[in-house]
């Protein structure tokens, strides 16, 4: 089987799994152009990228396809900005009120509305930037007060080393701040979206409830 087969045949058993509602993301910021090309052949459109020069030399190579949705999943510098709202249509990783209310105003400065998705962790992680469940709940209010962005969704990554069933208390818990801060009357927060779960966890956070799906290494082999 060839690659091109290959990751034909990954993607079709990734969708098997998962119900047509959760939106898969490949994760290609180690993929090749050819590799990409492959998976779009498959009818996949969405694909992250973590790295701005990177997918900006992918963007050049791809510009005969232009339905490509993307996706910056990596964490976003504030001299990035700029460039990330040309580039992206969706964030990902918005990790703090400061970034998020820049991502804004750039945002209107450049006419665009990218989503956006505020970055929680669950639980203490040192290798991770976030919000803690309290730090969100305050910042709230001024995150309602961002114009032109859409706050769509939170998105969490989970630490490492943790069992099935600590994953599963993880993803669950991400659902329901999801459902509570949806009970607040924040008129420009909607979170219609969980992006969470991943090559290795991506079955349990959609059992979860995660809608958004990044998978990158059962794809592509980098």
């Amino acid at each position: 089987m060839n690659e091109s087969n290959s990751i034909a045949h990954r993607i079709a058993a990734i969708r098997q799994e998962i119900p047509p509602t959760v939106k898969l993301v490949a994760i290609s910021k180690g993929a090749t152009v050819e590799q990409m090309r492959a998976a779009y052949a498959t009818g996949q459109r969405d694909f992250g990228e973590s790295r701005i020069q990177a997918t900006v030399e992918k963007q050049a190579a791809l510009a005969d396809l232009p339905d490509i949705c993307w996706h910056l999943i990596g964490q976003l510098q504030s001299n990035k900005v700029r460039k990330a709202v040309q580039m992206f249509e969706v964030i990902h990783s918005v990790d703090s009120l400061k970034l998020c209310q820049q991502i804004d105003r750039v945002a209107g400065e450049l006419g665009k509305s990218p989503q956006v998705f505020l970055q929680v962790k669950m639980l203490p992680d040192p290798q991770k930037s976030g919000w803690d469940v309290g730090a969100l709940l305050i910042d709230l209010p001024e995150i309602n007060h961002c114009k032109f962005i859409q706050v769509n969704g939170l998105m969490s990554i989970a630490p490492l080393g943790l069992s099935d069933q600590e994953l599963m208390h993880l993803f669950v818990s991400v659902a329901d701040l999801q459902n509570t801060i949806n009970r607040y009357d924040y008129p420009s927060i909607n979170l219609k979206h969980l992006s969470m779960g991943m090559s290795q966890d991506y079955q349990l956070a959609v059992a979860a409830g995660s809608s958004i799906i990044r998978v990158g290494s059962k794809i592509f082999t980098y």
